[in-house]
């Protein structure tokens, strides 16, 4: 029998976006990517809108049901965004209405708040491209970089001729090593048979960098990023109280016994 799941038991989550700092074209994807952790009761973008850079904004307020938060710029070359989007987040935390926070933006200046959201004990995610400060990031339960959230262009197929049959190509993205992280948190998950659930090998990752994403190195699942080095690791599935769980074991562990 399938649990059903009350609207009293979802998370409810305050979606706050600094319109000068965030792409509106993505806002499909933001808003997706943010409903994986629970409701979003609450949908706030921040922004001059007598600025012209705001255009794009306009177009997707209405079909997203997004609330438009108006702030002057009172000083050129100043961003008064960032401080109204602040003091927003702090009443709505003192509220108590929502149980999590996703912050979309590329700057720092957030840095402090995401920071002083998690020490209430809150959940906070952060949505912002693949040059936002580490800080920012690490302040974060997770943060979710842009650049994975675009829509991917069909990638042509690569030619296996001459190669052995049965021959797997590991596709991941070399110049990006996902493998550092695997390791770790692999060593952090392990039970004392080697295997590790794939669930709690997540839980760890995001623990070590935030914005760990399989997506960042081509893989929409962990457990495909996983089968992608097959001379290092090894999968199995179990069932398990109705579900299946997936297991990982480093193959470096077996034969070092």
């Amino acid at each position: 029998m399938v649990e059903q799941v009350t609207e009293s038991q979802v998370v409810k989550i305050a979606l706050l976006i600094d319109g000068d700092n965030a792409q509106p074209s993505l806002i499909g994807g933001i808003i997706a990517e943010t409903a994986k952790y629970g409701s979003i009761t609450i949908r706030r973008v921040y922004g001059d809108w007598t600025a012209a850079s705001m255009s794009g904004w306009k177009n997707v307020l209405n079909n997203y049901a997004i609330q438009p938060i108006q702030q002057f710029r009172y000083t050129v070359g100043k961003n008064s965004t960032d401080s109204a989007m602040i003091i927003d987040a702090m009443d709505i935390l003192h509220s108590g209405l929502v149980g999590g926070f996703c912050l979309v933006s590329s700057d720092s200046d957030y840095t402090r708040l995401a920071t002083r959201i998690r020490e209430s004990g809150v959940f906070v995610m952060g949505i912002g491209k693949k040059s936002t400060p580490k800080a920012f990031v690490n302040a974060c339960n997770l943060f979710i970089h842009t650049e994975n959230l675009a829509p991917k262009p069909p990638q042509p197929r690569r030619k296996t001729e001459g190669k052995a049959p049965g021959f797997k190509e590991e596709k991941h993205s070399r110049e990006l090593d996902p493998l550092p992280l695997l390791k770790g948190a692999y060593e952090m998950a392990s039970q004392e048979d080697g295997w590790a659930n794939l669930g709690t090998l997540g839980f760890y990752l995001r623990q070590l960098d935030p914005s760990f994403d399989p997506r960042t190195y081509g893989f929409k699942q962990l457990s495909q990023l996983i089968k992608s080095f097959p001379s290092l690791f090894e999968l199995k599935f179990r069932e398990e109280g109705g579900a299946t769980n997936a297991y990982m074991r480093s193959k470096e562990e077996t034969t070092g016994r």
